[in-house]
């Protein structure tokens, strides 16, 4: 395991220098799952949420929070991102409690001297939580579940990909 970086040597937090670093390209990918009632999502996919069109909110939502990322967790570098991209995809089986899935991947892109890693879990629990909001007013029990990184490519470490071997 590599060392961890944001403490001095005298303990303290710090931000990472990535000074001399090389500016590369990277991607990092993440992705989420909000479990809910098939009748919530049926009411997604049709449109019929009083609030408004829930995916392309949790869109806009999940691009400002990409871009944000630095503003909410501390040791974040700024980072000029050069392209976010959410997908959903629900056609995941229900779980035993009878709930259905809406699974969103966020994909955050950059050239710069530090991952975007941070960015794309960011991008990807805000989804998740704006389509909760939006839809919370019909079904409070819905949950959020395994907000992960997928994939990671570019700079020193190049790219490492989750496997079955890695925990979910």
């Amino acid at each position: 395991m590599n060392e961890l970086s944001h403490f001095s040597a005298a303990g303290r937090a710090r931000m990472v220098d990535v000074a001399e670093k090389s500016i590369t390209r990277r991607t990092a990918v993440a992705s989420g799952v909000l479990r809910m009632r098939p009748e919530t999502l049926a009411r997604i996919q049709a449109g019929k949420i009083a609030k408004g069109d829930v995916l392309t909110v949790a869109d806009v939502a999940a691009v400002m929070a990409a871009k944000r990322t630095p503003d909410l967790i501390p040791m974040c570098h700024s980072l000029p991102l050069s392209g976010v991209e959410i997908v959903y995809d629900d056609t995941l089986d229900a779980d035993a409690s009878g709930c259905v899935a809406l699974k969103v991947f966020a994909t955050v892109r950059c050239a710069g001297q530090t991952g975007v890693e941070m960015e794309a879990l960011c991008a990807a629990g805000i989804a998740l939580l704006t389509v909760y909001d939006m839809c919370k007013a019909i079904d409070k029990g819905m949950r959020i579940e395994c907000i992960q990184l997928e994939e990671k490519h570019g700079g020193k470490s190049g790219s490492w990909l989750r496997t079955a071997e890695v925990l979910a």
